[in-house]
């Protein structure tokens, strides 16, 4: 885990709690009483309902925070202290029995102050997780006594995904709703949450938190992994059940059963959370060797009428919010198209090497909109896009809302093959600066170049040639140009926008063939002065 990883996980902790197996969890006063087993408290008869069955329950209770207790020694540790407590791969959940898969778990401390429980299941049996500070080597931060009950901050899964003789980290469950995944030959990037609650609200965002985990025995020779989370906040709680199938690309299967304690008018459903600083397509103000800096670079959205669509991201001045309305999408995601090294030219964070997240609804998922929203940020350590899907109509307490998606952690996201992508976006001054003849007054007018490849645009070449449909929602539009890219197959879109006094401009491009079919996806674009 490198810095950015933590810190971004621990700006917006909240809450969370956990049991010892020498104790009784605090989620059996929840359950019902015939689900308790002969050997006490500590274990209990797990079923499918059970997780749901403890949402539903806390969600008809008061929120309680949970305590977050935490000897002094851990609690204000700085972050290279709390780095070098290391979890002990010899004592992995799991390990040496022959399955495919491992556990391992984060200590608390620093900023992962608070305890989540976390528990195994075998033959429907789920028992907590013991904890012992002898699991963990403690480097230069003191070692609690050796009869402590600390707890874990959260855990993560291990499986050999790149080579079979070794256990790989697939994927991480820590701080308030994050998680993360990697598919074959990844780094860790972009995060997930469970759930997101009033983001970029000026009365502040709520943070819903896991506060326990079950974690099912794979069998031998699986090629899955199943792990249940229940997740609590002052407006709802709610139960996850992840179905996790590691390869090339890393897929989780998710079921969220969400129960509001009131009405949920800004609920995120799937949010994803990143970080982008730059690229050639914003680049103002920004003195840096390195080409590109960020975990993605684009909003792709896949819409319920089938239309595909690519909005590159920006680092903006000011705080913004786009909306794709929608009906039954078919997916959206953050993603990183750019994969080559010499795209950013970073050897130690290797953003080439970080996955994209999309998300493929599953069922009914009835009318909203993709929300976007775009944060400014001074460097590369705060993540400062989040994307989800917003349900039209709030989200009524005391009601059980379902919604089933998978979320690819991939290099690619899987739609309309024969249409060409977009791969770069690159925005500078028409040089010499000018002005297009116009006669408001206002901002210098921008070169917008679009590169696409892929899909049809090799039969393009021979055929008639494409052209560019450009439009934009105010200002004015000149010079468009498409012409065939320096590589085969690839085409360029390239036009100048006079603003004039226009504050914000949404744009769109998009090539077709002769017959006015779509050659490309849909380009977007939100110009601000």
């Amino acid at each position: 885990m490198d810095r950015r990883e933590l810190l971004i996980a621990g700006l917006s902790l909240p809450l969370a709690a956990l049991a010892s197996p020498l104790r009784a969890s605090p989620l059996s006063l929840l359950l019902d009483p015939g689900m308790q087993t002969a050997a006490g408290a500590a274990d209990t008869v797990f079923r499918a309902e059970t997780v749901p069955a403890l949402a539903r329950a806390l969600a008809a209770r008061a929120f309680q925070p949970p305590a977050s207790d935490l000897p002094d020694a851990l609690r204000g540790i700085a972050y290279d202290e709390y780095r070098d407590i290391r979890f002990d791969p010899s004592h992995s959940l799991w390990r040496g029995e022959g399955r495919p898969f491992q556990a391992q778990f984060f200590h608390r401390g620093f900023l992962h102050a608070q305890r989540v429980e976390v528990h195994e299941v075998v033959a429907g049996i789920a028992r907590p997780v013991a904890y012992s500070p002898d699991l963990f080597s403690f480097g230069g931060a003191a070692k609690p006594p050796d009869d402590a009950d600390l707890g874990f901050a959260g855990f993560r899964l291990h499986a050999p995904i790149n080579r079979p003789d070794y256990f790989d980290e697939v994927c991480a469950f820590l701080g308030a709703s994050y998680f993360r995944a990697v598919g074959r030959g990844q780094r860790y990037g972009l995060s997930a949450r469970g759930l997101a609650l009033g983001t970029a609200d000026p009365a502040g965002e709520e943070f819903p938190v896991f506060k326990a985990f079950w974690l099912e025995r794979p069998a031998p020779g699986a090629a899955q992994t199943r792990v249940h989370a229940l997740m609590d906040s002052p407006s709802a709680a709610a139960a996850f059940a992840f179905v996790i199938h590691p390869g090339s690309d890393t897929v989780f299967e998710v079921s969220m059963r969400l129960y509001p304690r009131v009405d949920l008018a800004r609920a995120g459903i799937a949010p994803l959370t990143s970080m982008f600083q730059f690229d050639a397509g914003d680049r103002v103000g920004i003195d840096d060797y390195r080409a590109a800096v960020h975990d993605s670079d684009g909003l792709a959205v896949l819409n319920g009428a089938g239309e595909q669509l690519w909005r590159p991201l920006r680092n903006p001045a000011s705080v913004q919010e786009s909306l794709f309305l929608d009906r039954q999408p078919r997916g959206f995601g953050l993603m990183q198209r750019k994969r080559a090294f010499n795209d950013f030219g970073d050897s130690e964070a290797r953003y080439d090497l970080r996955p994209s997240a999309w998300v493929e609804p599953q069922g009914d998922w009835g009318e909203g909109a993709v929300h976007l929203f775009e944060l400014p940020t001074a460097d590369e350590y705060q993540d400062n896009i989040v994307a989800f899907w917003r349900p039209r109509k709030p989200l009524v307490a005391g009601r059980e809302h379902r919604f089933d998606y998978r979320l690819h952690w991939c290099d690619r996201h899987p739609w309309n093959p024969s249409l060409a992508r977009v791969d770069a976006t690159r925005v500078g001054a028409v040089v010499p600066a000018a002005r297009l003849p116009t006669a408001d007054a206002g901002a210098a007018a921008r070169r917008f170049v679009i590169d696409l490849g892929g899909g049809r645009l090799q039969d393009a070449v021979a055929a008639p040639g494409p052209r560019a449909e450009v439009q934009a929602s105010a200002g004015r539009v000149a010079n468009v140009v498409a012409q065939p890219g320096a590589v085969a197959g690839t085409w360029r879109i390239a036009f100048e926008l006079d603003p004039g006094s226009e504050p914000v401009i949404e744009l769109r491009a998009r090539l077709l063939g002769a017959d006015g079919s779509p050659l490309s996806e849909t380009w977007l674009y939100r110009w601000t002065a």
